[in-house]
């Protein structure tokens, strides 16, 4: 499903037109899969269900939103994978999966997401879902591991209160002096067999290959990487995903919307 809203953004708005854009693009993204050669819809149904309703112009009424569509979801015992929006869009759908109990997350990003406050306080911007999940209990940060983390901070302890918490960064610095396998093995460690929730930002793609994007980080993963990285992943107990942040208005030739539509396959797949 589609979450057309970008109203945690805190400067370049344009990521609610990304589920149009991604849809476009994936009319050329084929059944089967290039490595498997098999078809997740000859195993299971799956349906684009159109977008979650929301409100442009109240932030908290779009919270409850998003919440509640997803809580009926999650009753249906659907698995969801949702193409956002903003990444605030995580924390109302991760309100909704986790009200039993707190869950993993696996985060593909450039920022970490787990910021406190934007403009003199407000606690709910696309830069703080992390934050939020973590103190609502919804997320167990011992089995939170973000990948990719890079680019310049507000401050030297940014990344401080996540690391206290028990979280795992790995910046990009490190995957590229770990290298591959290693990354992974502390990722699937990290994870284990719990109930996770997989949240993909666009932004954790070098801006050479996503350019589409509001808040790009230069120095990142190219799309190959990032494909691998997903396919690593295929014994991850996941019971939802999102692709986040992809911004249209920023993007060249729709590269960016095809990047999207190929990473929502691959954890399809």
């Amino acid at each position: 499903c589609g979450i057309p809203w970008d109203g945690g953004t805190t400067k370049r708005p344009g990521a609610r037109h990304g589920p149009r854009e991604v849809r476009n693009s994936s009319s050329l993204v084929r059944l089967y899969h290039p490595v498997s050669l098999e078809s997740p819809y000859d195993k299971y149904n799956i349906a684009d269900i159109g977008d979650c309703p929301v409100n442009p112009i109240d932030l908290n009424d779009s919270l409850e939103r998003i919440t509640k569509y997803f809580q009926n979801i999650k009753n249906s015992k659907t698995i969801p994978l949702s193409i956002g929006g903003d990444h605030l869009i995580s924390l109302p759908i991760l309100r909704a999966l986790a009200s039993d109990k707190p869950i993993g997350l696996f985060q593909f990003d450039s920022h970490s997401d787990t910021w406190d406050s934007y403009f003199g306080g407000y606690k709910y911007t696309h830069g703080t879902p992390f934050r939020r999940a973590i103190e609502e209990n919804l997320i167990d940060p011992k089995k939170y591991v973000m990948l990719g983390i890079r680019g310049s901070l507000y401050d030297p302890e940014d990344m401080k209160w996540a690391k206290d918490q028990g979280a795992t960064i790995i910046t990009i610095d490190e995957y590229y002096e770990m290298g591959f396998e290693k990354t992974m093995d502390i990722v699937k460690k990290v994870l284990g067999d719990s109930k996770t929730y997989l949240t993909f930002d666009i932004d954790g793609i070098d801006p050479t290959f996503a350019p589409g994007t509001g808040t790009p980080e230069v120095g990142g993963f190219n799309v190959r990487e990032a494909q691998l990285i997903i396919r690593k992943l295929n014994k991850i107990n996941f019971i939802g995903a999102d692709v986040v942040e992809v911004s249209p208005p920023f993007d060249v030739n729709n590269i960016t919307s095809l990047v999207g539509a190929t990473i929502a396959f691959e954890i399809l797949c």
